[in-house]
C-alpha cells in the first residue's frame, strides 16, 4: 500500500493489529516507520477515484491535526482496508453507520434538540446526500436529507466555526473543533446538499418534494405577480433571466427573491426555462403520450378518472406537477387584472410542461382540464383549500388597499405592532410583505429596538384580543398578512417573551406520541351558538386530542363523543373572559370558523398551570406536524445589553385574589421548577 503524510506517495507495508495501524519500509522490516492508533483517529474519508493522483485512495485524520493518505490499485482492496480501519475506531454504539458504504465517517462535537448548553461528541457518516448520526444518548437517528435542508450555513469566525443544518423538525449544530477534518466535512456536506444534476430528483428539495428552484419562483409570483398583466405570457430580459437561473441552479436555497430587485417577468421566464430545459421533463415519453391521449376522451367523468390514474407519478414529479397546477389556478383567479385566464395559461404551459413544439393543441387542453379539476385530480383536502382561499383573500385586500391609498407598493401592508405591551411609546409601524412570517416580524421588531436575544429567550409575536381577554402566540412559520386582515378593531399584535415555551418543549420532548386526553371544565358560547348547557356554566367533560380532531365526551366511560372538531381548523387562545366566571385561572378559548365563515367558540379550564401548558403544547404539536419552535442561530445573534423590558405576561389572570398572586409568582419563577415534581 502507498502512504503519504501530505508529501509524495511512498510504498509501505501496512499492518492493522490490536487497534494500531503500523506502516513499514518493507514486508521484512521489524521496526515501523510510523503508526496510527485507532483511538486517535477522528475521521476516515473515501474521496472519488484519482482525487490524489492515485486511482483508489482513502484519508485518515487524527486528533493531532494530521492527515495520512493511503493509495491502492484495487478498489476491492481499498474497500476492505477502509472497512477494517472503521471497525477499529468506531465504538459499538455507532456500528450501524458501517452498514452502508460511506464517503466520510468520524466523530464531531455537536449540539442538538434541547441540549444547547454544552457540546457533546457524536458519530457521523456521509453517504450521497444523507448524513447519518449516532448520539451518545441513543441509537442511529433518522438520516438528514441534505438536499432537503431548510438552511445550511456556517456561523462564527474562522477560529470557532459552527455548521448549522436546519431541517423541518430539528436543527443540528456541528462545531469545528479541529480545523483540518472539519474543513473536509464542511466541503463534503455543502457539496452533498447542492443540486447534483439537471433532473428534478437531483435538485435541492423542499419538505413537500418540490424543487426549491420551482418553489422560490412560484412563491415570488404569488406574492408579487398575481396582478401583473400578462404574467407568464410576457418574457423577461434574457440576460437577467439567465443570471437568475444560473444562481438558482447553483444554490437555490440561498437565493432570496425580493420585490424591487427582481422583476416578475424575469422570475416567470426563469421558471418556464427551467421546466422546458429539464432533460427528462416531468414525464417520460410514454407518460406524455398517455396524457395527450386522455385529453381526447369525450366523457368528462371518464377523462378526469384517467387524469387521476396518470397523476400517480414518482414523488418529486407529482409534487412539482401538483404545485404548478395549483399555482396556475391561483393565477387565473386574478384574470380580470392580469388577463391570464385558464385558456391563456394553458397555451403557455402546455408546451412547457409536456415539452412539445407548441403545435400540439392537446398539451394545452390537458393543462386547462387540470386547472379546472385540480381538487379532484390531486385529492386536495378542505383544509388546503381553506388556506388557499385565505391567502388569495389577503392578497386581494392588500392590492385593493394599496391601490386605494396610492401610497403602498405591491406586496406591502403597513400595520402597528407593539413591543412587550400596548403603549404609545412601544408601538412600531412596520411594512408587512405577503411572505413575512411571525418569526421574521418578531426579529424585525427586536432589531429595530436593539433588543438582544439570549439563548433561552423565546420571543414570540402574539395576537391579543382585548374584548375576549385572550391572546394567541403565533406559530413562527405562520404568515402575518392573512392574520392582519382578519383582526378586529379590538385586536392587535404584540411581540414579547413566551414565558411557557421552555416548559412546553420539555414536556413534548418527554411525551410519547401526539395525543392527549383528560378531564377539563367546559362551556359553550351561548351568544354565538344559541345553544349551550342548561345552567350556562362550566361542566366537567372528558376530552381526547389527536392529530385529526378534538373530541368531547360527557364522561370517561362514554363511547360516542358529544362533539368533534377538526384540529387543524381550530385557533386556540390563552385566557377566558372574566364575565363567564371561569372556575380556575388556567383556561383557554377555542375558536372554529365554519365554511360559511360563522365563528363558534368554546371555553375550557384546567386545574393547574402545568396542565394548561401540556394541552396547549399538544395543540401546537399536532397542528404543526411536531415543529413547535425552531432552534435557528438568528435567535441568538447579538450581544445582550443589560436592559430589562416589561414585566409579566399578558395572559389574563382569573379567580380569587390569592389565585392571582400564585399565578404571577408562577410566571416569574424558573419554568423548569414546575417540572421537578412531575
Amino acid at each position: 500500500m502507498c502512504v503519504t503524510g501530505r508529501g509524495e506517495f511512498s510504498r509501505r507495508w501496512c499492518v492493522l493489529s490490536d487497534g494500531v495501524l503500523s506502516y513499514y519500509e518493507s514486508e521484512r522490516a521489524v521496526t515501523p516507520n510510523g503508526e496510527i492508533r485507532a483511538s486517535e483517529i477522528v475521521c476516515l474519508a473515501v474521496p472519488p477515484p484519482d482525487t490524489h493522483g492515485f486511482e483508489h485512495t482513502f484519508e485518515v485524520y487524527t486528533e493531532g491535526e494530521r492527515l495520512y493518505l493511503f493509495g491502492l490499485e484495487s478498489a476491492e482492496l481499498a474497500r476492505e482496508w477502509v472497512k477494517c480501519i472503521a471497525k477499529a475506531f468506531i465504538p459499538p454504539l455507532a456500528e450501524d453507520l458501517l452498514v452502508r458504504d460511506f464517503e466520510r465517517l468520524g466523530r464531531l462535537p455537536y449540539k442538538a434538540g434541547l441540549s444547547l448548553q454544552r457540546a457533546q461528541e457524536g458519530w457521523f457518516s456521509l453517504t450521497g446526500s444523507e448524513l447519518r448520526a449516532v448520539f451518545p444518548e441513543g441509537p442511529c437517528e433518522e438520516p438528514l436529507q441534505l438536499r432537503k435542508l431548510q438552511e445550511l450555513s456556517v456561523q462564527g469566525d474562522s477560529e470557532n466555526q459552527v455548521l448549522v443544518l436546519v431541517e423541518r423538525r430539528r436543527t443540528l449544530y456541528i462545531q469545528g473543533e479541529r480545523r483540518l477534518d472539519f474543513t473536509g466535512w464542511l466541503g463534503a456536506i455543502q457539496k452533498a446538499a447542492a443540486s447534483s444534476g439537471d433532473t428534478l430528483s437531483e435538485q435541492q428539495l423542499g419538505d413537500s418534494d418540490i424543487p426549491v428552484i420551482v418553489y422560490r419562483c412560484i412563491d415570488y409570483i404569488t406574492q408579487c405577480g398575481l396582478t401583473s398583466e400578462g404574467i407568464y405570457r410576457k418574457c423577461g430580459q434574457t440576460s437577467k433571466t439567465q443570471r437568475l437561473l444560473e444562481s438558482l441552479r447553483q444554490d437555490a436555497r440561498s437565493v432570496r427573491l425580493k420585490e424591487g430587485e427582481q422583476h416578475v417577468d424575469d422570475v416567470s421566464s426563469a421558471l418556464k426555462r427551467f421546466l422546458r430545459d429539464l432533460p427528462d421533463g416531468l414525464f417520460t415519453r410514454a407518460q406524455r403520450l398517455a396524457w395527450l391521449e386522455a385529453s381526447e376522451i369525450g366523457d368528462e367523468e371518464e377523462k378526469v378518472s384517467s387524469y387521476i390514474e396518470l397523476a400517480h407519478l414518482p414523488p418529486v414529479s407529482r409534487a412539482t406537477f401538483e404545485g404548478l397546477i395549483i399555482h396556475l389556478y391561483c393565477v387565473q383567479c386574478f384574470s380580470d387584472t392580469n388577463q391570464m385566464n385558464t385558456h391563456n395559461l394553458a397555451i403557455v404551459f402546455g408546451p412547457t410542461l409536456f415539452q412539445t413544439d407548441g403545435q400540439d393543441y392537446k398539451a394545452g387542453r390537458v393543462v386547462e382540464d387540470l386547472i379546472g379539476h385540480y381538487v379532484v385530480v390531486f385529492s386536495v383536502d378542505e383544509e388546503e383549500l381553506r388556506k388557499q382561499r385565505e391567502e388569495i383573500t389577503a392578497i386581494v385586500k392588500m392590492r385593493v388597499a394599496g391601490t386605494a391609498s396610492g401610497t403602498q407598493h405591491a406586496g406591502d401592508f403597513i400595520c402597528t405592532v407593539y413591543l412587550e405591551e400596548k403603549k404609545a411609546e412601544t408601538e412600531q409601524h412596520i411594512k408587512i410583505p405577503a411572505a413575512m412570517t411571525a418569526e421574521e416580524l418578531t426579529l424585525e421588531i427586536l432589531d429595530r429596538r436593539n433588543v438582544g436575544i439570549r439563548e433561552r429567550d423565546y420571543w414570540t409575536c402574539f395576537e391579543v384580543n382585548e374584548r375576549e381577554e385572550a391572546e394567541r402566540p403565533l406559530h413562527f412559520a405562520e404568515k402575518v398578512l392573512p392574520i392582519l386582515h382578519g383582526l378586529g378593531t379590538d385586536s392587535y399584535l404584540v411581540v414579547k417573551k413566551h414565558q411557557s415555551m421552555e416548559a412546553m418543549l420539555l414536556y413534548l420532548a418527554s411525551h410519547v406520541g401526539d395525543t392527549k386526553h383528560g378531564m377539563m371544565k367546559f362551556r359553550e358560547d351561548r351568544s354565538l351558538l344559541g345553544l349551550g348547557l342548561p345552567s350556562g356554566g362550566f361542566h366537567d367533560r372528558y376530552f381526547i386530542l389527536n392529530s385529526s380532531c378534538l373530541r368531547l365526551y360527557k364522561e370517561v366511560r362514554s363511547h360516542r363523543p358529544e362533539k368533534e372538531w377538526p384540529v387543524r381548523s381550530l385557533k386556540v387562545y390563552l385566557g377566558v373572559k372574566k364575565k363567564l366566571r371561569p372556575p380556575t385561572c388556567w383556561g383557554f378559548t377555542v375558536v372554529h370558523e365554519t365554511e360559511k365563515h360563522e365563528k363558534q367558540q368554546w371555553y375550557l379550564c384546567c386545574e393547574t398551570q402545568m396542565e394548561l401548558r401540556e394541552w396547549f403544547a399538544t395543540f401546537l404539536f399536532v397542528q404543526h406536524d411536531g415543529l413547535v419552535w425552531p432552534s435557528e442561530p438568528s435567535r441568538v445573534s447579538r450581544a445582550v445589553p443589560e436592559v430589562r423590558l416589561g414585566s409579566v405576561s399578558l395572559i389574563p389572570l382569573r379567580g380569587s385574589e390569592n389565585e392571582m398572586r400564585r399565578s404571577v409568582a408562577a410566571f416569574a419563577a424558573d419554568p423548569l421548577s414546575l417540572l421537578r415534581n412531575v
